[in-house]
């Protein structure tokens, strides 16, 4: 099994939609930030994939990424260079969406997340709060998460950077509001006769980590 869909957009922009369309179309196992609750041991690669220079030099991408065909999401997008390069086979899929929705959705989700101050003791739970809060709370957004503008920018040039650093017929821009058919015409695959998935909005989200917080009292 490898990598054959890499996944190059922020969270918060249709990536567990995205996921499951992948999923769908046979290319799953998909790896999402979801999956590093399923493999509390990635964290720790991860963290340290995030370390070097350039990012992801010493990663055994093969071993992160065991049992996997596709990723999308954090941590994966932070890596979409060197994943790219590790498998040149792999199509790249960066997720965008209307900014001003991806700031009000993931200041609502992820961001408030990491402002939280809970206590966590839970050995799992720390090595996954290390690795997310190096990667996308320090390194990604400079450890600013109430500038919008900042984290406009960021996002914005995410999206030059991937655009700018691959070819055309290797990248597909996709809102996943745009459903099956270019996602399965760039990927060479029949449209399902389903409706393309719609998952994890700003409600769903916020549910499932008041879940986990209710789990922990």
């Amino acid at each position: 099994m490898t990598i054959k869909v890499i996944g190059a957009g922020f969270g918060r922009t249709g990536t567990l939609s995205t996921k499951s369309a992948l999923e769908h179309l046979g290319l799953g196992p998909c790896y999402h930030m979801m999956e590093v609750v399923n493999r509390p041991e990635n964290a720790d690669a991860w963290y340290d994939a995030a370390q070097t220079d350039p990012v992801g030099a010493e990663a055994d991408w093969d071993d992160i990424l065991d049992g996997y065909n596709s990723c999308v999401d954090w941590p994966a997008c932070h890596f979409w260079r060197p994943l790219s390069a590790y498998y040149p086979d792999a199509k790249v899929i960066l997720t965008l969406r209307d900014e001003d929705a991806w700031w009000n959705s993931i200041s609502n989700t992820i961001f408030r997340g990491f402002q939280s101050t809970d206590d966590v003791t839970d050995k799992d739970r720390l090595r996954m709060r290390r690795m997310s809060r190096d990667l996308i709370v320090d390194k990604i957004f400079g450890d600013d998460l109430t500038n919008k503008e900042h984290a406009l920018a960021i996002y914005r040039r995410n999206i030059e950077e991937v655009k700018a650093g691959l070819p055309a017929e290797r990248l597909l821009v996709f809102d996943v509001a745009e459903g099956w058919e270019p996602l399965c015409a760039f990927l060479g695959l029949p449209v399902p006769d389903i409706p393309f998935p719609s998952t994890n909005n700003t409600k769903e989200f916020q549910e499932r980590a008041a879940a986990r917080q209710a789990a922990k009292t």
